[in-house]
């Protein structure tokens, strides 16, 4: 780490986070940088604009370049990585990420890395999966208030009463929850695995929680028996068949990617569904003249440099949470170090159980 990034004594211009098991780093807490829009800045962020100008004005770059440049500057000041999930915004997914992708493949590409401090661009769920996997390293949100309404629609104490009312049953549970709900469980599962998962119980029936839409669409994958619980994800579960219907109407031709969050009556009217993963990779290897993505809108912005030729159908759903991550927030996280997140020891440590049971599986 770099000697700007450490400080010896505690006083009112050093920021505390904590280190996992090699106890309390502190942290200098950093002059704010000028943002002002340079030629210096110019030139180092025009591969940035060449991948996003057909999503952000010329007129408003010299507003975030700046920033975009400080944030790139500080990370290697910090030793930082910064993951960002592919819901973020395009100028934080191209301007300043060093990992992209989904959430769990998000946490296990940092537990590779050599920085000391994790910046998760995403929701909390995201980045207490990244510090389970990653105990030792400083991980930092910069927005604490960004949640999500799927990991927030069970608890610990929920799956307990579930394990008393279905004595026997193996619990998957999606990487979607907290850490509270993944230490109570079984083994966890993602929107790509979870079949696989769930057939690797040997159980005839299977706890398959929180998501319902998932499990239902898993549910007609398998023979096995899947009970759930009833939350959902706040974007996906707006999709409607007939609103599939009607955008085949109004864009002949059109191809549906579709997320498995999704209600199977959606699922039925797309021609794949997938993880954000699978449904990236989907599209780069047909590379379809239109596609529409049914997922949140974010994602098509994202992809879109990657697959030219391919027109991006947008039907737009935007998770508010993931979208309380901005990059003047990021910036502030690696100035000031905040905020941190932190996951009791022996939460963790059951978590983690069921984190790499999954991870352990054998395709």
């Amino acid at each position: 780490m770099s000697t700007i990034a450490l400080a010896k004594d505690m006083d009112r211009d050093t920021a505390v986070a904590g280190g996992g098991d090699t106890g309390t780093r502190r942290y200098a807490r950093l002059p704010r940088p000028d943002l002002t829009f340079t030629d210096e800045v110019r030139e180092a962020t025009a591969p940035v604009y060449e991948k996003v100008k057909h999503l952000i004005p010329e007129i408003e770059w010299p507003l975030l370049a700046p920033v975009i440049h400080a944030i790139n500057t500080l990370k290697v000041e910090r030793n930082a990585v910064i993951l960002a999930h592919n819901y973020m915004t395009p100028e934080i997914f191209h301007g300043v990420s060093d990992i992209v992708g989904d959430s769990l493949a998000l946490a296990k590409e940092a537990a590779k890395s050599e920085a000391d401090v994790i910046i998760q661009c995403g929701v909390h769920f995201m980045a207490e999966t990244a510090k389970i996997l990653n105990p030792e390293k400083t991980v930092l949100i910069p927005d604490m208030n960004a949640g999500c309404s799927l990991a927030e629609s069970i608890t610990a104490a929920d799956v307990r009463g579930l394990r008393e009312k279905h004595p026997g049953v193996p619990i998957v549970t999606y990487v979607n929850t907290s850490a509270d709900v993944k230490a109570e469980c079984d083994i966890c599962c993602t929107s790509a695995n979870a079949v696989q998962v769930v057939e690797s119980l040997n159980a005839p029936r299977v706890l398959l929680i929180p998501d319902q839409f998932l499990a239902a669409n898993v549910a007609r994958q398998t023979d096995v028996e899947i009970l759930t619980w009833a939350g959902a994800c706040e974007v996906h579960e707006r999709f409607t068949a007939d609103e599939l219907r009607e955008y085949r109407d109004i864009v002949p031709g059109v191809k549906i990617v579709a997320h498995p969050e999704c209600p199977p009556e959606v699922v039925d009217e797309a021609d794949f569904t997938g993880s954000t993963t699978g449904m990236i990779d989907w599209v780069k290897e047909h590379r379809p003249e239109k596609v529409m993505l049914v997922t949140e809108c974010s994602m098509a912005d994202n992809i879109a440099s990657a697959t030219p030729g391919v027109d991006y159908v947008r039907p737009c759903n935007l998770c508010p949470h993931m979208k309380r991550i901005t990059l003047t927030k990021i910036l502030d996280s690696l100035l000031e170090m905040k905020d941190e997140v932190t996951v009791d020891p022996a939460v963790a440590a059951r978590a983690r159980t069921s984190v790499e049971r999954m991870i352990n599986l054998k395709s």
